[in-house]
């Protein structure tokens, strides 16, 4: 039976909460904060939600990623170690290239989603979501206990620069990221590391720096009038519209890379030959069937159905459960994302969806709903 899932908040108590280190430049823009993964994190600020998604997607806008986590994962083992603990090939991952993947359970349960670069000879840089990055922390030391690695958690500024015009943006605050292409990776200064990565779908980067030179960083770009803060929920907003899973709530430990759609992360001869934690299981999973899909879902009319409406089919049974939805400023229509029965997967597919006590017609849609325009050559 689909289970109904609790919304991801963006809201809550603001008591105990982390403050990313730019909290004051955030304050002096005007940001409206909420609560995140444990931390006090800017939700928009005064152009507003709508206005902040629009502009990423026609011009740049300026993200505060800090509550993200940055590992280095360095030592002879260290891409041993990474393709034991991730279904990834990080031997045959070129130095200054990056690559998603996953930490799994042994039941092949998706703990984190991550990007790993390889930086160095025997050097790994990992992205981890804020929420999991101590139980990713636990994990990954309970695995390097059998190999001869080093990992150490990297205290530094995270930011990411997204859209069209993130390139020149960049280009005039004295930053050339140009050599560039979709998933590779540099250290143009010392404890600087960038990648060409985001999650919005559009083209962009993400730097890592030190505290000291981060704030200079920031008001370099924000002189270009191209730039602009943008808060976490046109985050949501862009990252759903370009069909991205959030961790939490489109993927999680109770869901797998095969369901989630995020086979073509493991490579073909990795699934096969196994070797890396949850390998046996994701073999089962994947001999007896997969049970349900995730898919895009275009709610007819205007309403936005949100993450833990069931979907039930024309006869009343309950097929699957949105894990993320909400309005599409780009597209123009509500969006969403969930999973569904495998024989209710196909597009267009008409399927219900409860919305506190009533029904809203809701199709199976294609992924994404706004292309992809990373650089890729």
């Amino acid at each position: 039976m689909p289970h109904k899932r609790r919304a991801c908040s963006f809201g809550g108590p603001m008591s105990d909460l982390r403050n990313l280190p730019l909290a004051a430049m955030h304050e002096e823009a005007g940001a409206r904060f909420g609560a995140f993964a444990g931390w006090r994190m800017p939700l928009s600020y005064r152009a507003g939600v709508m206005k902040e998604h629009l502009h990423t997607r026609e011009k740049a806008g300026l993200f505060d990623i800090s509550h993200m986590r940055l590992f280095e994962v360095r030592g002879p083992d260290a891409a041993a170690f990474l393709s034991c603990a991730c279904p990834l090939d990080a031997a045959a991952l070129g130095e200054g290239r990056s690559k998603y993947t996953m930490l799994l359970n042994d039941e092949a349960g998706i703990i984190d989603d991550l990007i790993v670069t390889r930086a160095g000879a025997e050097r790994f840089i990992v992205v981890a979501n804020a929420g999991n990055a101590e139980k990713d922390r636990n994990h990954l030391n309970e695995l390097a206990r059998d190999f001869n690695v080093d990992l150490e958690v990297l205290d530094r500024v995270l930011l990411a620069l997204q859209g069209p015009e993130a390139e020149s943006v960049l280009l005039g605050a004295g930053l050339d990221l140009s050599g560039l292409t979709f998933m590779t990776a540099a250290e143009p200064r010392e404890k600087w590391f960038t990648t060409r990565s985001g999650y919005t779908g559009e083209d962009g980067f993400e730097i890592a720096l030190p505290l000291t030179e981060a704030e200079g960083l920031v008001r370099a770009i924000l002189t270009d009038e191209r730039a602009m803060w943008i808060g976490l929920a046109a985050r949501d907003s862009l990252r759903l519209e370009a069909g991205l899973c959030l961790h939490g709530q489109d993927i999680d430990e109770a869901t797998n890379p095969a369901g989630a759609g995020l086979l073509w992360a493991i490579p073909k001869k990795r699934r096969e030959d196994g070797g890396f934690v949850g390998a046996e299981a994701l073999k089962r999973i994947m001999q007896d069937g997969i049970k349900e899909v995730r898919v895009g879902l275009k709610p007819d009319g205007r309403q936005p159905v949100r993450a833990g409406a069931l979907l039930m089919n024309d006869a009343g049974e309950a097929v699957g459960r949105v894990t993320s939805g909400g309005f599409g400023p780009s597209v123009g229509y509500p969006v969403a994302m969930g999973y569904v029965a495998t024989n209710a997967s196909e597009t267009g597919t008409r399927l219900v969806a409860e919305v506190r006590g009533s029904h809203v017609p809701i199709s199976v849609h294609p992924l994404p709903f706004t292309p992809h325009r990373y650089r890729k050559g």
